[in-house]
Order: C-alpha cells, then sequence, then structure tokens
C-alpha cells in the first residue's frame, strides 16, 4: 500500500464511530424524532468482544452530465481536467461517507463512453460524436470502485436531444437512423414510446453497457412521455409539476398519431393513456429480465416524480399527475417487482402539507408489496439563492425521517453540485449530523443470499509505533471489506474495498493501539461474511 492509500484509510477510521449516529443498523429502527442521535451506549462485557451490526444505509448523489450541471464543468475540457473534476467529485463523495454515486451515462441518446450504438455526447468535447482521447465511464468505474464507491449507470430511456444542446447531431443519431422513432416536441426531441425502435434501441443500449462495463446498478430517471409543454412553454414543465401545478394549461399532446394508428389498425383495444402506458410498462419489464440475465448481481433502480396516481393517494396529496401525464404506472412497477429499488423523487418539505416528505414516503412503502429498496430521492440543490431555498437543515431532517421508517434505509441527493460547493454549510453539517460513520448499502436477498466466505486477517505493529496494519484477504471475490476497531470501550467502523488488501489502523491519540479487530467480507448484493477476529501481532 502506498502512503496515500494508508492516509486516506487512517483518516477512514478516525472518522467513524463505533456507535454510528443516525444510522439504522440491519433491521428494523426505533422509533425516534427525525434527525434524533441515538442514546450513549453503555459498554458490557459483551459488547468488548462483539462489535455492533454493520450500520446500513445507501447513501448516493446524482451526477448529472446533461447541459455541464455536475461534470464535466463545461463540454471543452481537457481529459485531464475532466479525470481531475472526476476524482475531486469523488474524494468528496468518500469524504462524507456517501457509498455510491449514480453516474448519467446516456443524457440524449448519446453516450459517455465508447459505442457502437450511439455518438459521443457534445456534453464531453463541444460536438456530438467526437470522441475524447479516453474512456470516461471506464475511468469513473475503476476510480469509483477503488475509493469503495458504488456506480450506477444512469440512462435517459427516451429523449434524443436536450434544448441546451448546440452542436450538429450526429450521423449516427437516432434522428438519422430511425426517424421514425424521433418527434420534436417544444424544444427537445423525443423517442415515441409506441415506436419499437425506439424501445428496442433503449434496451440494447443498456444491455450493451451492463455486458461490457463492471456497473453496479442501472438508474433511469422520471422522464418516459415528456412532461407536457404549452406554446409559451416550449422547453417543458418540470418546474410547474414541481410547483404542485398539473402540467400547463393548453398542453399539446405528444406527437405519437403514426404509432397509434398503427395499433389500432393492428386491432388494438386499449384507449390511449393505456397503451401510452403499455408502452413504458414493457420496457421496464424487458429491462429489468433483461439486466439480470446477463448480470445477476447488477441492481436496477427508477426514479420516477414523487407523487403517487390521483385515484390512491393520501388524503390531503395534490400535485402533477405522472401516470396522467408522463404514463409511468410506477405502482405497477413495484408492485409486480420489476426493480430493485424506487427512488421517487421526493423533492418538497416535511412541512408543505399537499406534498409532505414523509406522508409521500409512506405512500410508495405501501405500494412495496415485494419488499424492494426504497431509497427516497432529495432535492439539496434547491439549497440555492431563490425565494423558495431549503435551508440545510431541511436536507437533514429528510434524512431523519428516513430513519424513522423501517422500510427505508437510503437516500439519493439530487445532485452532486450542492455537495462540492457546501452550499449554505449543506456538506458540513452533513458530516457533522448524519454521516459521521461509513455504512453499508443494504442487501439485497431477492437477487441472491449466499454468505461470502469468511476472510483471512492478520495484524501487526507498525515499525514505529503508529498503528496496526491489516492485511486481509477473501477466498473468493468480494467487494467490501467491514472493519470494527476497538480503542478502549469504543468500536469504531470503516468500509475498504476489497482491492486494498493492506490498511493500516491508526493509534488513537488518547487510547493508544486498538486492542481488538474484527473483519468481515462482504460482496456486491451486501451479503456478509461471518467475521474473525484478527489475531494481533507485535
Amino acid at each position: 500500500m502506498t502512503a496515500g492509500v494508508a492516509g486516506a484509510v487512517a483518516a477512514i477510521m478516525q472518522g467513524c464511530s463505533s456507535t454510528p449516529t443516525a444510522v439504522v443498523p440491519e433491521g428494523p429502527a426505533a422509533p425516534a424524532a427525525p434527525g434524533a442521535l441515538p442514546p450513549p451506549v453503555t459498554p458490557t462485557p459483551a459488547s468488548l468482544v462483539t462489535p455492533p451490526p454493520a450500520p446500513r444505509e445507501f447513501r448516493a448523489a446524482w451526477i448529472s452530465t446533461v447541459a455541464n450541471i455536475d461534470w464535466p464543468s463545461r463540454s471543452n475540457l481537457t481529459a485531464e481536467k475532466q479525470q481531475a473534476e472526476a476524482i475531486a467529485i469523488l474524494e468528496r463523495c468518500k469524504l462524507l461517507n456517501l457509498n455510491a454515486i449514480v453516474l448519467q451515462v446516456r443524457p440524449s441518446a448519446d453516450t459517455i463512453y465508447p459505442s457502437a450504438l450511439e455518438p459521443w455526447s457534445e456534453f464531453l468535447t463541444g460536438q456530438q460524436g467526437r470522441a475524447p482521447t479516453y474512456d470516461p465511464l471506464q475511468f469513473w468505474i475503476e476510480q469509483a470502485h477503488a475509493r469503495g464507491l458504488e456506480l450506477h449507470a444512469w440512462f435517459n430511456p427516451y429523449r434524443a436531444r436536450h434544448a441546451t444542446a448546440k452542436s450538429p447531431l450526429a450521423s449516427n443519431h437516432m434522428s438519422f437512423t430511425h426517424p421514425e422513432a424521433v418527434k420534436t416536441y417544444g424544444r427537445y426531441l423525443w423517442m415515441d414510446p409506441g415506436e419499437p425502435a425506439a424501445a428496442q434501441r433503449t434496451l440494447d443500449v443498456i444491455l450493451d453497457v451492463v455486458r461490457r462495463y463492471d456497473i453496479d446498478g442501472v438508474h433511469i430517471d422520471d422522464y418516459f412521455y415528456p412532461y407536457p409543454i404549452d406554446n409559451t412553454n416550449t422547453a417543458g414543465a418540470e418546474g410547474v409539476a414541481l410547483e404542485g401545478g398539473n402540467g400547463a394549461r393548453r398542453e399539446l399532446d405528444f406527437p405519437d398519431e403514426p404509432s397509434w394508428q398503427r395499433y389500432l389498425l393492428g386491432g388494438g383495444a386499449l384507449d390511449r393513456p393505456h397503451w401510452r402506458r403499455q408502452n413504458v410498462n414493457a420496457l421496464i419489464e424487458a429491462l429489468y429480465k433483461g439486466i439480470h440475465r446477463e448480470k445477476s448481481w447488477v441492481r436496477f433502480g427508477i426514479s420516477p416524480f414523487g407523487i403517487g396516481r390521483p385515484d390512491r393517494r393520501p388524503t390531503g396529496i395534490v400535485g402533477f399527475s405522472q401516470y396522467d401525464k408522463l404514463y409511468a404506472d410506477a405502482e405497477l412497477w413495484l408492485n409486480n417487482g420489476w426493480l430493485d429499488y424506487l427512488a421517487p423523487q421526493l423533492y418538497w418539505p416535511v412541512a408543505q402539507a399537499p406534498q409532505a416528505f414523509g406522508v409521500l414516503l409512506d405512500y410508495w412503502l405501501a405500494q412495496n408489496t415485494y419488499a424492494r429498496h426504497v431509497w427516497p430521492g432529495l432535492y439539496t440543490s434547491r439549497i440555492d439563492n431563490s425565494a423558495k431555498s431549503f435551508a440545510p437543515d431541511e436536507i437533514v431532517k429528510q434524512i431523519g425521517v428516513t430513519r424513522t421508517r423501517a422500510g427505508t434505509r437510503g437516500h439519493v441527493h439530487f445532485s452532486i453540485a450542492p455537495l462540492m460547493e457546501n452550499r449554505k454549510g449543506i456538506t458540513d453539517q452533513l458530516r457533522a449530523r448524519a454521516y459521521q460513520s461509513a455504512a453499508l448499502a443494504p442487501a439485497t436477498p431477492w437477487l441472491g443470499s449466499d454468505l461470502p466466505t469468511a476472510p483471512k486477517a492478520t495484524a501487526r505493529r507498525e515499525a514505529g509505533g503508529t498503528g496496526l496494519r491489516l492485511f486481509a484477504g477473501a477466498g473468493k471475490p468480494v467487494s467490501h471489506y467491514a472493519i470494527w476497531s476497538r480503542y478502549g470501550t469504543e468500536w469504531r467502523f470503516a468500509v475498504a474495498p476489497s482491492s486494498r488488501t493492506v490498511l493500516l489502523l491508526p493509534d488513537d491519540a488518547v487510547a493508544g493501539a486498538a486492542q481488538a479487530v474484527v473483519v468481515s467480507a462482504v460482496d456486491r448484493l451486501g451479503n456478509e461474511s461471518v467475521r474473525v477476529t484478527v489475531s494481533l501481532q507485535a
């Protein structure tokens, strides 16, 4: 291990507490006030021998590439500057004790990786189809995994051109290769979900990435049929939806008349709204089955708009209907188990009654008949200088709410930008109040529950007496090591990627060297091996 790696691990170990404050361990959480810290734990003889359960919580941030929202900061950066920005983001995630990133790899029927199916994104090099001098997705995967972070590849399933795009479309863009499947809608190009070529292209693109790259998850967002527009709102109606409205006042219908007429001529019996929903449903089901056919451990997640269909909503909840406007039947996908995690975009404050965060979270949990993961999206980017800005405490409070629900152990920040900028101190507050300890992602037993082999580990004193050097190895490939080290009566918890088989456990300035060390191996589905007590050598 290099000195840099050892120092990084040492910093992790020093920053992790034995009693993971405000983190939900395995098993149901005890009721607590949102954001409240757990009471101190009085050590017992047994607790000095056996460390507490590993804290479990999915902590992630979306990283948008479209319009250069998050990365790269500009479309004409050199490869070296793009890579430096990526590393800075990953280091910030590690500093915050996040354990995953959700990276946008297909913004608008284009890619941030070499593809035989679609052109390079202009948000990388300034011109669609122009290749960078490296493979950005491979770089992100390698660097994320080296830091113990999962990487979930985020795809926009139907958008074909963003309103902010400037360069000409490349010759191999979908609008040229399958013009019948691409429609102009306001300032966007959109693939028609009713056209077989559109659905097949999205399926092919995603499964190509699953086969070729070592990703941990596939993620799609809330853009199915587009948010409705009118002649005065040609950029889209996402803002109207977030503000509680139900779309534009004079909506322009999506121009799918050819595919609709073909469906009717073929004997189709559904009405148009149900037909549109069926088009999307068919893609969701095919993606879930196709992804797991390729690699059983790759999780499939969807982040729909956060308000459910009107006929099922709790009393008092009002707002935009994705069921009627985006033709997204998220309840059906959850009820049928066609996903591994749902990340509903709950982008409203806890106290905003018509779209109350906790009420909406409970709604989605009630739909979760297959006990999939529910990890809500948080609108951290709303911490800004607008009139409707969130205070940082709102995000901390929302995390606290998720921790009072036994069915929710995780959340995703939109997006990484406010965490990089430390807007109004949000990064500092999260470190101090929410993420004091590292955490493992929750296990996904429906994809596999076999436990990995227990690791073999030894530790010996560092020359000069600065700490313990831990040597760990597993009998078969695993993704992480979970490490507990006891200083006095306090157990400290850390997570390290399995690629780091030599780790430094530094001495504490007061308690001295670790008196006990316990290690387990964790596989890609979060299954934890039997723990082993490490032999401490002089």
